[in-house]
C-alpha cells in the first residue's frame, strides 16, 4: 500500500469516529488560506485589523478557559510507565484510547473536518518529516498554513520518507473536564481534544516537533530540541551558528531576532529559528541543525520596538494575533508594547478596558507570522543540510545565583549543566508564575519519553560528534538587592555572544570556578555600556551558598529518575559539590 493510501485510510477512520458533515483536504495554496480567512471573518472567529498599519492581519479571541498549554492534561502514553518517566503524566495506551475515543465519538457533527498534510523542515531535506493533522478548527488550519509547509509539498515528500505522524484534533466543547492532549510515541500518534490553544492544537509544534520527534530522534540517532538557532556574523563576515535552549516566554524570540548594539563593529545576528531545532550529525561528524517550522508563534506582551524591533517589523503584516487587546482604530496592543495605554481600548475578551485591574492583553497572548518575512532571516534558514552548530547555550530566567554567562568544562559537564537547569515559571503554561522549578534543557514539558534516557541520549550523541560544540549557560535576569536587573539585556546580549564566539575560537579570557569557566569582568565588552564595575562583578560572582543549595535541589530532581539516571550525571553532581565545598 502506498503512503498516500495509508494517509487516506487513517483519515477515513478518523472521520468514521468523529462524524464530520464534510471533509476538506488542504492543498496549502494562498487561495485556500484567503478563503479560510473570509469564512472566519464572516462567522466572527476573526476580526480584521487596521489594513493601513497592519495589512492582512487578524485578531482571534480564545475561550477564557483555553489560553495556555495545559501540562496537567498532557499525557505520554507508552506501554510501560517507566518509559514515560517521572516528569511526564502517563496513561496506558489502551486506557487512553478508551477514555478519549468516547470524547471524539461524534465530536465533529455539524462541522467540517480539515485534513492538513504538513512538512516539518525544509523542502528537499532528508531531515524533514511529514505529519497529517485532522481538525475541526479553522483557526488551527490557518495557523498551520503559517507554521508549516502545508498540502501538496508534504504529500510529495511523503513518498520518499515512508513515514508520517498522524494527529487527530477536535475542539470538542472546550471543557477543561474533557480536555486531553495525548501522545502515543510508540505509534507516532497524537490525539488532542477540548482545546483550541496553539500549543495544544497546532499539533506540528510542541506535540510533533518535540514530544513525538524526541522519541523518534533517540531511536533514529538525532536530537529534537526546544532551541532557537541563530547565526552570529563577525567583522570578517564569517557566520558562526549557535543553538540555544530557553523555557517559553524567557526571551528566546528576542535573542533569535536580536538587533546587535555592536553592529557598527561588524557583529550581526541572523535568524534561523526561534523555538525548535532538529540536530543531526553529518557524514563528517559535524552537528548540524534545521528549523522544522515555517513560522513564529511568539509571545506578544513585552515585545516592542525597544525590546525586539525585528519582531515588530515581522508581525506588522500577514499575521494572526491571538488574545491581544485592540485600539479603537483596530490596531493590536499589549502590555510592554512601549506606549501608554490608549483611550477606548478593548481587552482580549472583547470588553471595554477602562480601569480594569486585569491585563488588557492576556499575558500569554500570541502572534503567528511567516518566518520568511523576518527582516534578518538567514539566507540559509531553509538549507536542506541545515547549518553547522559551534555552540550550545542553556538559559533561563533566574533572579539570583546564576551568573550572566559561564562555560562548561566539556560535553559531559555541559549535559549535567543542562540537566540540572532551574527556571522561574512563566505564563506560557497554566499554574503559578515565578516559581523556580528544574527544567532540564528547557525540555521538561516537551520530552516524549523518560528524561533519564534523554540525558543518556545526549551523552551518547556527544561521543559521535567529532567537533563537539562548546556548551554555555546564560542568565539575563539576575537582579541586585533592590530587585533591579543588573544586565540591560536585549540588544546588549550580543556582548555575551561575542565572548561565547571568542571561546568557541579558543580565545576569550575566563577563570576556572567550581561551576565552570566564568569570564573575567574585563573580557565582556562593556565599551559604551552604562554599567558599573560593581554590577559586572556581581553579575559574574559565584554565590557559593546558593549553588550548594542548588545541588541539593538537583539531587532531589535527579533522584526521581532512580537507577535509570546515567552514572555520569551523578559523578558530575558529586564533583561540583566537592569543588564548591573546597572553594573560598
Amino acid at each position: 500500500m502506498s503512503m498516500r493510501s495509508e494517509v487516506e485510510k487513517w483519515v477515513d477512520q478518523s472521520a468514521q469516529l468523529t462524524k464530520p458533515d464534510r471533509v476538506h483536504w488542504c492543498n496549502g495554496s494562498t487561495e485556500e488560506y484567503n478563503g479560510f480567512i473570509r469564512v472566519m471573518l464572516a462567522d466572527g472567529t476573526l476580526l480584521e485589523l487596521n489594513s493601513r498599519t497592519y495589512p492582512n492581519c487578524y485578531l482571534h479571541r480564545s475561550h477564557p478557559g483555553d489560553v495556555a498549554r495545559t501540562e496537567n492534561l498532557t499525557f505520554i502514553c507508552t506501554e510501560k510507565r517507566d518509559d514515560a518517566g517521572p516528569s511526564n503524566n502517563w496513561m496506558a495506551p489502551k486506557e487512553a484510547k478508551e477514555k478519549v475515543s468516547k470524547l471524539f465519538n461524534g465530536s465533529m457533527k455539524g462541522r467540517t473536518m480539515y485534513v492538513i498534510p504538513y512538512l516539518m523542515g525544509p523542502v528537499g531535506s532528508e531531515y524533514s518529516k511529514v505529519g497529517v493533522e485532522v481538525t475541526d478548527s479553522l483557526y488551527v488550519a490557518v495557523n498551520m498554513h503559517i507554521m508549516a509547509r502545508v498540502g501538496d509539498v508534504a504529500m510529495n515528500h511523503l513518498e520518499k520518507s515512508r513515514e508520517f505522524v498522524p494527529g487527530l484534533h477536535s475542539l470538542g466543547d472546550l471543557s477543561p473536564d474533557r480536555r486531553f492532549i495525548m501522545h502515543f510515541p510508540e505509534e507516532k500518534l497524537i490525539w488532542s481534544i477540548g482545546s483550541g490553544y496553539g500549543g495544544n492544537a497546532l499539533l506540528g509544534k510542541k506535540c510533533f516537533a518535540l514530544r513525538i520527534a524526541s522519541y523518534m530522534a533517540r531511536r533514529q540517532g538525532w536530537m529534537a530540541e526546544h532551541m532557537l538557532i541563530l547565526g552570529l556574523e563577525d567583522p570578517s563576515g564569517k557566520v558562526t551558528y549557535m543553538a540555544a535552549a530557553f523555557p517559553s516566554a524567557s526571551g528566546k524570540t528576542n535573542l533569535a531576532m536580536m538587533v546587535s548594539t555592536l553592529e557598527h563593529e561588524g557583529y550581526k545576528v541572523w535568524t534561523v529559528g526561534d523555538d525548535i531545532a532538529w540536530l543531526h550529525i553529518d557524514e563528517e561528524g559535524q552537528l548540524r541543525a534545521i528549523n522544522p517550522e515555517a513560522g513564529f508563534f511568539g509571545v506578544a506582551p513585552g515585545t516592542s520596538v525597544k525590546t525586539n524591533p525585528i519582531a515588530m517589523r515581522t508581525i506588522n503584516h500577514n499575521t494572526i494575533f491571538t488574545n491581544v487587546a485592540i485600539t479603537p482604530d483596530l490596531q493590536p496592543w499589549w502590555e510592554g508594547m512601549g506606549n501608554s495605554t490608549p483611550q477606548g481600548l478593548i481587552d482580549w475578551q472583547g470588553r471595554r478596558y477602562a480601569d480594569s485591574v486585569e491585563k488588557a492583553a492576556h499575558p500569554n497572548s500570541r502572534f503567528t507570522a511567516p518566518a520568511k518575512q523576518c527582516p534578518i532571516i538567514s539566507p540559509h534558514w531553509e538549507a536542506p543540510t541545515g547549518v553547522p552548530i559551534s555552540a550550545i547555550i542553556f538559559g533561563s530566567r533566574r533572579s539570583t545565583v546564576v551568573p550572566l554567562v559561564f562555560q562548561a568544562y566539556n560535553w559531559q559537564h555541559g549535559v549535567f549543566m543542562g540537566a540540572g537547569m532551574g527556571a522561574e515559571t512563566t505564563a506560557a503554561a497554566t499554574g503559578a508564575v515565578g516559581v523556580v522549578r528544574r527544567d532540564p534543557m528547557a525540555m521538561l514539558p516537551f520530552c516524549g519519553y523518560n528524561m533519564a534516557d534523554y540525558f543518556r541520549h545526549w551523552l551518547e550523541m556527544g561521543k559521535q560528534i567529532k567537533k563537539q560544540p562548546k556548551i554555555f549557560r546564560v542568565n539575563w535576569f539576575r537582579k541586585n538587592s533592590d530587585g533591579k536587573f543588573l544586565w540591560p539585556g536585549y540588544g546588549e546580549n550580543i556582548r555575551v555572544l561575542k565572548w561565547i564566539l571568542e571561546r568557541v575560537r579558543d580565545g576569550g579570557k575566563a577563570v576556572e570556578t567550581p561551576i565552570g569557566y566564568v569570564p573575567t569582568p574585563q573580557s565582556i565588552d562593556t565599551h559604551g555600556l552604562d554599567i558599573t564595575t560593581e554590577a559586572m562583578n556581581e553579575l559574574l560572582s559565584i554565590d557559593k551558598d546558593g549553588w550548594l543549595q542548588g545541588t541539593d535541589n538537583i539531587e532531589d530532581s535527579f533522584g526521581k529518575f532512580g537507577k535509570r539516571l546515567p552514572d555520569e550525571l551523578w559523578e558530575e553532581h558529586k564533583d561540583m559539590r566537592r569543588r564548591l565545598e573546597r572553594s573560598q
